[in-house]
C-alpha cells in the first residue's frame, strides 16, 4: 500500500511539472506571435514565472518530496539555493497575479485611463517591482541561517531548519505580503468588476431594427461598418441573455479567486501554524502536500489567466488551423495578425 502511494504520488508530482511546462509554452508562443496582444505582457509574464518554477523548482521538489530520492544530501549552500528558489517564484507567482487582476480592473473599467497609461515603460516597471521585492522578501528568509560545510537530506531542506525564532517573524511577513494583501486586492477588485459587468448587463438596451434598417441607404464606409457593428455586436438582448451574462461573471469570479484561494490558502495556513503555534515543528509530510496543492497553481494559471481568456482562446484555435492548413511560416505570421486587427477593431467599436 505504501508503494502503491509512492508511486501514485510521484506520477501526479511529474504530471504537475510537464503540464506547467506545456501549457505555460503555449500560452507564451500565442502572446509573443501576436504582437497586438500588448495587454498581456503580465499574463506573458506570469507563464515565465510558472516556466521557470516548473524547471528549477518542481523537480527539486520532486526530489525533496519523494522518498526514491532518500539518497539525496543537500550541503547549506545547496538547501540555502533551494529555499532562495522556493520564495522567490513563490513571490513572483503571486505578485503577478495581484497585478494582472489591477490590471483587468482597469481595462474592463476605465479602458481610456488604461489606454493612455498602460505603456511599456509602466509594464516594465512592474516587472521590475515583482522581481525586485520578491528578490528582498527572500533575502530577508535567508539572514541567520547556518555557515559552514554542514549537510541535511533533501527532505529536511525547508525553511524550518533556519534556527532561531527569527523564521517565525519571517513566516508571519511573508503571509502577509504575499497571500493576505494580494488576496485583499483580488477580491475587492473581482467585486467591483463584477458590479460594473451586472450593472451593464442589465442596463443594456436593444437597438430598434428601424435605425438599423434606414443605414442601408448610406453606402459610404463608414456606414458599412456601423451596419456590421449593429448587426454583429448590438443586437437586442433577452433577459434571460442577461441573466447568463450575470451567471457567467459570478462564475468567472468565483473560479478566478477561488482557484488561488484553493492553491495558496492551505500553504500559508500550514506555515502560519506551525510558525506560532509553541512545539510544533514544520516538514513531514503535512508541509509536502500543501506545497504541491501550491506547486499545481503554476500548472493551472496558463489556463485560468491564458487559455480561458477568448481572444487567447481563438487565437491558438486559428494558429492550429493555420499550422495545418498553411504550413508557410509567413502566410501564418500574417493571417495572425490581419485577424487580430479586425478583431481588435470591432472590439474597440463596440
Amino acid at each position: 500500500h505504501s508503494i502503491a502511494q509512492e508511486v501514485v504520488g510521484l506520477f501526479c508530482m511529474i504530471l504537475l511539472t510537464l503540464t506547467a511546462l506545456v501549457a505555460n509554452i503555449v500560452v507564451m508562443v500565442i502572446i509573443l506571435k501576436t504582437p497586438l496582444f500588448r495587454k498581456f505582457i503580465f499574463v506573458c509574464h506570469l507563464c515565465v514565472v510558472n516556466l521557470l518554477s516548473a524547471i528549477f523548482l518542481m523537480p527539486l521538489g520532486i526530489i525533496s518530496s519523494s522518498s526514491c530520492f532518500n539518497w539525496v544530501i543537500y550541503s547549506i549552500a545547496e538547501c540555502k539555493a533551494v529555499i532562495f528558489l522556493n520564495i522567490c517564484f513563490i513571490s513572483a507567482s503571486i505578485l503577478t497575479i495581484s497585478i494582472i487582476s489591477v490590471e483587468r480592473y482597469y481595462y474592463i473599467v476605465h479602458p481610456l485611463r488604461y489606454e493612455v497609461k498602460m505603456t511599456i515603460r509602466l509594464a516594465v516597471a512592474g516587472v521590475i517591482f515583482i522581481w525586485v521585492k520578491s528578490v528582498l522578501i527572500t533575502i530577508l528568509a535567508l539572514v541567520a541561517w547556518p555557515h559552514g560545510n554542514g549537510a541535511t537530506s533533501a527532505s529536511r531542506c525547508t525553511v524550518y531548519w533556519s534556527p532561531g525564532a527569527h523564521k517565525k517573524v519571517f513566516v508571519i511577513l511573508f503571509s502577509i505580503t504575499c497571500f493576505i494583501l494580494p488576496t485583499i486586492i483580488i477580491l475587492a477588485v473581482y467585486s467591483s468588476i463584477y458590479r460594473v459587468a451586472r450593472t451593464a448587463s442589465l442596463q443594456q438596451a436593444p437597438v430598434p431594427a428601424q435605425a438599423v434598417a434606414r443605414r442601408h441607404r448610406c453606402d459610404s464606409i463608414a456606414s458599412q461598418v456601423t451596419i456590421l457593428t449593429a448587426r454583429i455586436l448590438m443586437l437586442p438582448r433577452l433577459i434571460p441573455d442577461r441573466l447568463l451574462g450575470s451567471n457567467k461573471a459570478i462564475l468567472t469570479l468565483v473560479l478566478i479567486v477561488g482557484q488561488f484561494l484553493c492553491c495558496w490558502l492551505p500553504f500559508f495556513a500550514f506555515h502560519l501554524h506551525s510558525s506560532v503555534t509553541v512545539g510544533t515543528v514544520g516538514g513531514g509530510h503535512g508541509e509536502m502536500v500543501v506545497t504541491w496543492i501550491a506547486y499545481s497553481s503554476f500548472a493551472v494559471n496558463p489556463f485560468f489567466y491564458g487559455l480561458l481568456n477568448r481572444q487567447i482562446r481563438e487565437e491558438l484555435a486559428r494558429l492550429r488551423r493555420s499550422c495545418l492548413n498553411h504550413p508557410l511560416g509567413q502566410e501564418l505570421c500574417l493571417s495572425i495578425s490581419e485577424a487580430s486587427v479586425q478583431e481588435n477593431f470591432l472590439q474597440f467599436l463596440q
